[in-house]
């Protein structure tokens, strides 16, 4: 096998571990409650989607949102990793949104079922490129942005987050070993709203890196 480049972790990182609730306002925004310990959903790495090709709206779904949020890259795996030393293990960065078919996951909570179709979708994790981890001096304190259509939608800060990166990167690996490539979407500030066909998405972490991309309908 060839050596592995982190800065294309997309091609072959294993998994997408992602954090629902994060935000507070944005547990409120969908009535839900802030939560006392991390929500854990998964992505499949089929969910990647890098700029230039289109975020395809699944043709079960009306109602498709946006979610902005800072990925947190794995650089050096690991199991039960303590919070003190779990930057260490943190390679870099990325910007991510984490698609979701919001009518569907409403049906899948009102009947207890999980969200798997309506977050785990082929093109539900666009990506930036792999921000390296000395370009964000404070993980915990990155401004995020997302505009539809240049209209600004989502604007945010990680100082936000109700669990830190250390404590995600410490919960998860006491029970989902982390491996090098693996992805971590730390939540969405408040603002989400739906997306229609040939909307386009430009997103941003204030200072470092910009994306975009367009929406495209299924057609078949």
């Amino acid at each position: 096998m060839t050596a592995r480049n982190i800065s294309r972790f997309w091609e072959w990182g294993r998994k997408i571990i992602c954090v629902g609730r994060n935000y507070a306002d944005h547990a409120k925004e969908l009535k839900n409650a802030i939560p006392t310990e991390p929500i854990l959903f998964l992505k499949p790495p089929s969910a990647y989607v890098r700029e230039g090709s289109p975020i395809l709206m699944p043709l079960y779904t009306s109602d498709l949102h946006h979610e902005v949020e800072l990925g947190v890259v794995i650089g050096t795996g690991g199991t039960a990793i303590p919070q003190s030393s779990a930057m260490e293990h943190v390679a870099g960065y990325a910007l991510c949104l984490d698609m979701t078919a919001r009518d569907i996951q409403d049906e899948c909570k009102s009947k207890g079922l999980p969200w798997t179709m309506a977050k785990a979708f082929n093109t539900s994790c666009p990506v930036s490129e792999f921000i390296p981890r000395e370009r964000i001096a404070d993980p915990g304190n990155v401004k995020l942005w997302l505009k539809v259509n240049d209209r600004l939608r989502q604007s945010g800060c990680t100082s936000q987050m109700i669990f830190s990166i250390p404590y995600l990167i410490s919960y998860i690996s006491d029970f989902i070993s982390l491996e090098e490539g693996d992805l971590i979407l730390t939540g969405t500030p408040k603002g989400v709203s739906a997306v229609q066909e040939h909307d386009e998405l430009q997103a941003g972490i204030e200072d470092v890196v910009t994306m975009s991309f367009r929406v495209d309908r299924h057609n078949h």
